[in-house]
């Protein structure tokens, strides 16, 4: 929503595109390897991650620009590394706010001050405030730049039927509508997909109590990068309120609205304003502001029982819901499109068994449930569910003003990476590592001559040895080879001697690791690691 007079895409500060339908129609039936819906972030980077990987595909949107407000707003580290992959993070790193920060407050006094885990090895901070036009218009501009993608506006897709070796979709434009077969389609298109109710498939989960309004908030306001939350404050008793730097002087505002507050009457213009100047005036802030839009979020704990549905894998919304504490949801559904992205190329190419695919539901699905784990908690915490979570949460709240100890209660534990530790396409753990990242685990960073060790990675698997005659019995095998010297940060990271060795995944997951690596012992987890298809 944005203010009287204003159009959805008159912004304070972003020139939105405009996208017209496809003006030439004699390719537009032509069959693609991949279709996507949804030319949102986790759709683009989805195309862009199978475009790395050589693999054309086909982008629709009903839309004629991107979307609009800051809507997420926080992007994780890990995400940063896939957009590095992806050959886009320059302008998110010339652009975004990177934060490691965060500060709780309870009736106005401070309680908690966290730090998420960084260091000079690291080459991205924890966290990085972005909205999410620029988000899209990164991604976008990276797509336009690449002739392996096809992206159609203002195309809608109104069916989506089984063929014998894909899908057929019925795309409805400005200028018609037509079918397009593709061999496999991945649903990108949000929270209220299209894709999902054409196949008759329902989110199931949790719905939590607290209703939220987002605002953004244009103006000069002299404080740092770090994440502020209120509970209980004079300007919204009972409540929480979230605030958020972002670039341009925009400033995302949440509050928690009250129990019987009707949502209508809570999204009017005069009483956002209204609710706004309050949290302004308890943030200490007098100075000029300007409202730029705003909307109204609830917390939810939703996914599918499975994310794959023949032919048709949901990545992002369309597969889950997840609370915003914790900046969780853009971040799995990115990850979602880096992890269904390599492993259908490499099906797609011939690099791996069918059975690959398998391994998506149990990875993607297994990091959402853990995201709902400790994002159940967090939402409990800012939005007690009951009397009794309120009981107990107020009577925190207020020990943590005398003992410090109970402040950490209001720590929202940031998103972090999912281990595949569980997934069917990793292998067991060496017993003999005493230390370093686990087989499923994202690899640690570190330094390595003037860069970073992921920048020595390859965009499919990657063998990461201290010992050179261990990389030249193995190269018959599509691997980068990886070869650092002991001793080193990457070994001491690593927990590695002479004669150890990690299998990366084209993701960043370690598929497995030794103490004492064999060319054997690697061919049969590369082996296991692409379905068993490969040796």
């Amino acid at each position: 929503m944005r203010p009287a007079g204003r159009a959805e895409t008159d912004s304070l500060y972003f020139d939105y595109p405009h996208f017209d339908p496809p003006a030439a129609r004699d390719r537009l039936t032509d069959p693609t390897p991949v279709a996507i819906v949804g030319a949102g972030p986790v759709g683009m980077t989805a195309a862009l991650a199978l475009a790395r990987q050589g693999i054309a595909s086909v982008v629709f949107d009903a839309k004629d620009s991107f979307n609009d407000g800051s809507r997420a707003i926080c992007v994780a580290r890990q995400s940063y590394h896939i957009l590095d992959r992806l050959g886009a993070v320059a302008p998110f790193l010339e652009k975004s706010l990177g934060w490691t920060t965060g500060r709780s407050f309870y009736r106005g006094h401070q309680i908690l001050e966290f730090d998420m885990p960084d260091s000079p090895r690291e080459k991205y901070r924890p966290m990085y405030n972005i909205e999410q036009q620029y988000i899209e218009q990164y991604l976008w501009d990276a797509i336009a730049r690449d002739p392996l993608i096809d992206t159609r506006w203002q195309s809608e897709v109104t069916g989506v039927t089984d063929t014998e070796n894909g899908v057929r979709l019925t795309v409805r434009d400005p200028k018609g509508s037509y079918d397009i077969t593709a061999a496999w389609l991945l649903a990108a298109d949000g929270a209220r997909s299209t894709v999902r109710t054409l196949r008759g498939l329902r989110l199931k989960g949790d719905n939590f109590e607290g209703r939220y309004v987002i605002a953004d908030v244009q103006m000069d306001h002299d404080y740092p990068t770090i994440r502020r939350a209120l509970f209980d404050p004079d300007c919204r008793r009972g409540g929480t309120i979230l605030v958020h730097k972002q670039p341009d002087n925009i400033w995302r505002i949440d509050y928690q609205l009250r129990d019987g507050e009707d949502e209508t009457d809570a999204v009017r213009e005069e009483n956002v304003r209204g609710s706004v100047a309050a949290v302004l005036d308890e943030l200490g802030y007098t100075g000029d502001w300007d409202l730029e839009w705003w909307s109204i979020y609830s917390a939810n704990t939703l996914a599918l029982d499975d994310y794959r549905d023949g032919r048709i894998f949901f990545i992002g919304d369309s597969a889950h819901i997840v609370p915003i504490f914790g900046v969780r949801g853009l971040n799995n559904g990115i990850a979602d499109a880096d992890n269904i992205a390599w492993k259908l190329a490499r099906v797609i190419q011939g690099q791996a068994g069918p059975a690959l695919l398998d391994s998506y539901t149990p990875e993607r699905r297994g990091a959402t449930l853990d995201v709902f784990a400790n994002a159940s908690k967090s939402a409990r915490f800012m939005t007690p569910p009951t009397k009794g979570w309120a009981l107990m949460r107020d009577a925190a709240l207020n020990l943590a003003l005398d003992h410090p100890f109970a402040g950490e209660l209001a720590n929202p534990r940031q998103m972090t990476p999912y281990s595949y530790a569980d997934s069917p396409i990793v292998s067991p753990d060496d017993p003999d590592f005493d230390g370093g990242p686990v087989p499923g685990a994202p690899l640690p960073e570190a330094r390595v001559g003037d860069g970073f060790l992921s920048d020595r990675l390859g965009p499919g698997f990657s063998l990461i040895a201290f010992d050179p005659d261990l990389n030249a019995g193995l190269a018959d095998l599509d691997l980068t080879q990886v070869l650092l010297p002991p001793g080193s940060q990457a070994a001491e990271t690593l927990a590695a001697t002479a004669t150890s060795a990690y299998l990366v995944r084209p993701d960043g997951h370690i598929a497995a690791r030794w103490a004492d690596a064999t060319p054997a012992a690697i061919r049969h987890a590369f082996a296991l690691s692409t379905a068993g298809e490969t040796t």
